[in-house]
This record gives C-alpha cells, structure tokens and sequence, in this order.
C-alpha cells in the first residue's frame, strides 16, 4: 500500500540562497545499491546515508530496501544483496519518507550524483512525493575539477579512496560507498581552497564548467551595490568595454563569472577588464536611459545594441512648390516633413518606394520651377510620375499628392495605406504572388515607421510631464520627463509623501530646449524607454504641461492615426511571401481588400 504523502513540501533553499562557510553547510553523503537498469524500471535495494558538517559526522541512516523485483544474479555477485536478504526488508515507499527526512535542509552528495539523484527523483515522482529540490555536489564533477591525470588514473570511488586513504574502504554496499565518499569530499575541500572557494556557491560554481578567466577575475565583483542601476566593465586604461543595467547590480555582475555566461565575446571581455564601476540609479528606468547614454557616448567595444542613435535615416518631403523625397540624416527646421527615424537607408528607400507606389510623386533631385519647364523623365510616360516639370500638373493639384505623406507623418495615413492595400490586393488576384510580397514590405517599413513616430511625437511634444509608480516595497519611483528626455529620476519611501521629492527634483532637473523633428532632446530608444514606463498599468500621470497649439492637445495620438493599423501591420509583417501549394496566396485577406473611395 503506498505511503501517504507528506502533508506539506519540503522547500530547501537554492544554490544562490545558501552562500553559508562551507564549513557551516550541512551536507549528506548518499549512496544507492539498485538493480540495475534505467531509474524508472529498476528498484533501489539500498540507501546509505552519512549526516556531516565541519568536519563532523552527525549521522548515518542505512536500509535494504525490498525493490518489488527479482536481483539480477550479475548484481547480487556484485553488491551481496540477494533476494532473501531482502525479503522482510521495507518497501521503497516506507524507506523513501525515512531518508527524505533525515537529508531535509542538506546539501546532498554523492559520487556520480546523477545516477543516485536519478534514481530518488524517479522514486518521489512514483509515490507522490514532491522532490525537494536539494543542491547537489558530485564528487565525480570535484575530482575532475580538482586532480590531474598524473595523480589519479581516473575518478571511480575506489580509485579516490586509495589515493586519499580512506579509512573505509568502498565495497558497492551503500553505507560503507557513503563513509568512503565522505572521506573523499573533506579531500577534495581542501584542495579546492586554493582556488578560493569558500562558500556553497563558489563550490557550485567551481564544480561547472567555468572558464580560468571567470575564476580568477571572479573578485572584481565584489563590493558592488544590490541596487538598480548600471555597470561598467573597464580596461587596465580604464576604458569601457562593456555596459548593461541591471535591477540588482552585484547579482547580476555575478552572473558573468558562472557557468551560465557561455559567450564567446564576454569571456574576451573579462580577459581585458580590470575593474568594475557601478552607477546606483533611483529606479529601473533612469539605469535604462543612464545606460544608453554611456554607451551612445564611449562606444564599449563589446556591446552590440544601441552604440550608434545617431546613424538614423529620415525620409523628407522638401519645402518647395513641387515637392520630393529625399532620405537624410540630420533634421533641420526648413519647413520640411519629416518620417523616421529608420534604422538604416535601405529601410528609409524601402518606405520611400511604398509612397511612390501610392502616388505619383516625382523622384527627380533638381529644384523645378514654377515659371519654366524642363524635360520630363521616363517614369511621366509610364505613369509614374506626374510630370511637374512640364507642368501637366498645377502646384494646387500636385500638393494634394504630397499631403497624403504629410498625413502618414501627423495624422491619418489612410490614403496610402488604402492605395497600397489596393495595389497588393491586385497583384494577388492576378496571382503575382512575389510583386505583392514587395509591395508588402514597403507598407511594413512605411507603416512601422509611420506608428512609432506619431507615438514618438506625442511625448516628445510636452514641454514637461511627471510621472510616479509604486515600486515593490510600497515607495513611488519618479520621473520628470521634458520634451521626451529624462530630466531627473528620483524615490519617495515607504512613508515619504512624494510630493516634496517631486519638487526637490523639479528643482535641480536637467534644463532642456526644444528642438526641431520628432526626437528633438533624446534618442528614439530613450523616449520610447520613457513610454513603456509612462504606459504601464499603474503607472500615474502627477503632471503634464500643455505644449504648443500647433503640436497637439497634450499627451495623445491622433484618433485616426497610424496606431489604429497596428493589427494590420501586424499580420502584414508576419504574412509569407510565396504562395502555398494549392496557388492561393498565403498574405492575409485583410491585404486583399480593394481600397476605400478616397477623395
């Protein structure tokens, strides 16, 4: 009859909770005598357990164990456990409780410790018992860590026992294989002082595959604050190599000296690092802005993300009577319209094909007079273009052509996108599967651009705007926030009214001037930093002051703007580009549809 489950589960602590002495961790040495064969279909004859900390062997729990079946006769050659031995032994469900209780709160140990874990996992998960999820060192992982092939041939029980001098002698009996495993771990700890561990979770570490390098640059880390904030890895000529933030900054440097850093890039990074810097930051989002402006501003070596903001693309519509694209990487205030930032000037020219598409601007680069003609291109007699400088069109009409790019940049980009849809839904029906595909691209980059920008334009408008969010602990993280940069980041304590630490930070905020174009004071990625935080949930709105009439009613999009494509965008960048088997296309039907009327 299967045991009953303990009525509540066990909760040992994990490896990065116990980072007690050593000498202060209680360990239990643990050995299994089976009868072979994988963990779920064999059965466990016998559990030997030794109890030690310090140095001192607490205590011991040894038991045959009845496994159900019949012993193999090769293992009972082996072991000297036989069936009748085992006859009136307990059952693996009665002696399983007995163990777990006597190894609760431990570290276990074991030589090979994926074949005894294996086998105690398998046995809890059969009888209804939670595993405890117990820190585990294998004396197998230590030794091959610790010893050199000159001293041990190689790493078995009996192997370790002789060369340490155990006093008992390994003999694949459970308790008399724990006594000896004992001996062989307080061995093993000795040498593995020289490499200064010292603590659980140093052994952890040591125990992985952690490169020399990480060990031994393993104490720059110490020291750093448990704080949010930014880090700064820095070279023997104290320059940055790399820069990340992180809620809590010593937790997270930590992580690069462990087993679970395995990229190649940051292995070279600690290699030339020499010290590590630390910025504290009043909350997670002035650490995310603080570290893009460091790496914006040196350009460590090792970062990938966010080092070049100003390599941006813009697509303009210039200031004269017949206007034309142009992509351009800086923003000027000379009355032109501006979409952007992209990425790169393929995106920018993939966008500005998405408008010609639509309409029929010119795409021509001299300046066209309104007076005197010139002579027409090729794309005005293929219908391309709708020949401004032969005057087929008055100035009147052709800007018609050119609001509809104005649209996509401040309000509705309905036009375009209705045009373009058009053309998709056409090429599909003809079942020009590839030419659709294209035009589907151009809309992306157009549409994508188009949503961010306006989103980009709501905050970066406000002249000043403050915000506050209930941290985890009960306090408010505080933000003012001017023309879509951070000016000052501060906390208001549990208890602490945030008014007056608002108003301390409005006073020694950062001044900052507006300027021309839709990220006029901040990167692209520093507003939109801001914007995640301003839209979480509980995030409050303390105060925004109005920006100019011309910008806009406050902090808000247009309501027919390029947000409300978003499900659109959205199935458009993820629809396939060919067609399936059957010779349907694969875009989604919503890009079938013909365009609305238009004026």
């Amino acid at each position: 009859m299967p045991a009953t489950p303990p009525p509540t589960a066990f909760r040992q602590q994990t490896i990065d909770e116990v980072g007690q002495p050593l000498a202060a961790t209680t360990f239990v040495v643990v050995d299994l005598e089976t009868t072979g064969g994988a963990p779920a279909d064999a059965g466990i004859t016998e559990i030997g357990a030794v109890k030690v900390r310090g140095g001192e062997r607490l205590g011991e729990f040894g038991s045959l164990v009845n496994p159900g079946m019949t012993i193999p006769p090769f293992i009972a050659v082996l072991t000297g456990i036989t069936d009748v031995m085992v006859a009136e032994a307990p059952r693996l469900e009665e002696a399983l409780p007995a163990f777990l209780e006597f190894a609760k709160g431990s570290v276990l140990v074991a030589h090979n410790a994926p074949f005894d874990v294996g086998f105690l996992k398998a046995a809890c998960a059969k009888f209804g018992y939670p595993w405890p999820g117990f820190p585990v060192v294998d004396t197998v992982t230590l030794a091959r860590r610790t010893l050199l092939r000159d001293e041990v041939p190689n790493c078995k029980l009996a192997t370790l026992a002789a060369y340490f001098r155990t006093t008992t002698e390994p003999c694949h009996r459970a308790l008399d294989d724990a006594r000896a495993t004992v001996d062989v771990l307080h061995a093993l700890l000795e040498r593995v002082g020289s490499h200064q561990v010292h603590t659980l979770s140093d052994l952890t570490e040591f125990s992985r595959a952690v490169s020399p390098v990480q060990r031994r640059k393993k104490s720059l880390a110490d020291g750093l604050p448990h704080t949010p904030g930014v880090y700064v890895f820095r070279d023997a000529k104290d320059r940055p190599l790399y820069v990340g933030t992180s809620g809590d900054i010593a937790t997270r440097v930590r992580s690069y000296f462990t087993a679970a850093e395995t990229r190649a890039r940051m292995t070279e990074m600690l290699t030339a690092a020499e010290r590590i810097e630390a910025v504290e930051c009043a909350h997670a989002l002035e650490a995310g802005v603080r570290e893009l402006r460091l790496i914006a501003a040196h350009k460590p070596p090792y970062n990938r993300r966010s080092k070049y903001p100003e390599r941006v693309h813009w697509l303009k519509l210039t200031a004269e009577a017949y206007p034309r694209l142009s992509v351009v990487r800086k923003l000027s205030d000379d009355g032109g319209s501006y979409l952007g930032p992209f990425s790169s000037r393929r995106t920018a020219e993939l966008a500005a094909a998405g408008v010609y598409d639509a309409v029929p601007l010119r795409q021509c680069t001299q300046r066209l007079s309104v007076r005197s003609t010139s002579p027409a291109c090729a794309l005005a007699e293929i219908g391309r273009c709708a020949a401004p400088c032969e005057h087929r069109i008055s100035p009147e009409a052709y800007g018609e052509h050119a609001a509809a790019f104005r649209d996509l940049t401040r309000g509705d980009p309905g036009v375009l996108v209705d045009r373009l849809l058009a053309r998709i839904g056409a090429f599909a029906a003809d079942q020009r599967y590839e030419e659709a595909a294209v035009v589907r691209g151009r809309l992306v980059a157009l549409l994508r651009t188009a949503v961010r920008m306006q989103r980009l334009r709501s905050l970066t408008a406000l002249p000043e705007l403050l915000a506050a969010r209930r941290d985890a602990v009960g306090g408010w993280e505080l933000a003012v926030v001017r023309y879509g940069r951070l000016a000052a980041a501060g906390t208001a304590p549990v208890g602490v009214h945030p008014r007056p630490v608002l108003d301390t930070l409005l006073a020694t905020a950062e001044t900052v001037r507006s300027a021309p174009g839709p990220t006029p004071c901040a990167t692209a990625e520093e507003t939109e930093r801001i914007l995640t935080f301003l839209e979480l949930p509980d995030t409050r709105i303390v105060e925004a002051t109005e920006p100019a009439v011309a910008a806009g009613p406050g902090w808000a999009c247009p309501v027919a703007g390029a947000e409300r494509f978003r499900d659109l965008l959205r199935k458009a960048d993820s629809a396939r580009t060919v067609a399936d088997p059957s010779g349907e296309s694969n875009l989604p039907r919503t890009l079938h549809r013909p365009a609305r009327a238009t004026a």
